[in-house]
């Protein structure tokens, strides 16, 4: 973060979440991170995709729902998970009918599947997942499951198309300060890490909460 100072981003943060309070809404906020890059052709140069799990939950009312084998669907039944919970039968019973497939998909926010499953998943329900790009992250039966999905609420994506501005949330406003800081730094950094000529491609970068102004931090 060498190039934003200290307390230019720690007084922007401070403002971002004491306006969020003022407002006085039913639920939190997202605080969002926008970004304007510059010296990049679209059309010309390669374009970069990265994801980072950041330190602390972003989303904290993101939907996941795990498309589960006999273990993992034990495993969710028993700890109480709040994630939605499908098995192969379900996806089975879609008949790869678009419309149905799609109506499933748009049930949650992210999907995770059990590895014993994602190479069968895609002759379940035919070509269409692609196309709605939500295709299920593997998760062994060694990995803890609320791990995996502490990280999917607190992963963010960096990915350039045809425009030069970019924008991802870094949090909430539910967030303590430091936390909140925590995370726009590593996300920031991040970002520098896949632009060609680093910090030299950062025009501008701004925060706001969903419903609040944006605030400069460089």
């Amino acid at each position: 973060m060498s190039r934003i100072n200290t307390n230019t981003m720690e007084n922007a943060l401070s403002s971002v979440l004491s306006d969020a309070q003022l407002s006085k809404r039913q639920h939190a906020e997202s605080v969002e991170l926008h970004v304007n890059l510059k010296n990049y052709d679209v059309s010309k140069d390669k374009r970069f995709a990265g994801r980072i799990v950041l330190p602390n939950i972003t989303k904290p009312r993101m939907s996941i729902c795990i498309i589960a084998d006999a273990v993992h669907y034990e495993m969710v039944t028993k700890s109480g998970l709040e994630v939605g919970l499908a098995n192969i039968e379900d996806l089975k019973k879609l008949n790869k009918n678009k419309k149905l497939v799609k109506k499933f998909f748009a049930s949650a926010d992210v999907f995770l599947a059990s590895s014993t499953l994602i190479k069968t998943i895609p002759r379940c329900i035919g070509p269409h997942l692609g196309r709605i790009g939500k295709f299920p992250s593997s998760v062994s039966h060694d990995e803890n499951l609320s791990d995996r999905i502490a990280a999917a609420k607190s992963t963010v994506k960096f990915q350039l198309k045809k425009v030069l501005c970019l924008g991802v949330v870094v949090g909430h406003t539910d967030m303590d300060p430091a936390s909140l800081k925590s995370n726009t730094v590593r996300a920031i950094n991040f970002l520098v890490s896949l632009l060609k000529k680093r910090w030299l491609n950062i025009k501008s970068l701004h925060v706001k909460s969903t419903f609040g102004k944006p605030i400069r931090l460089m």
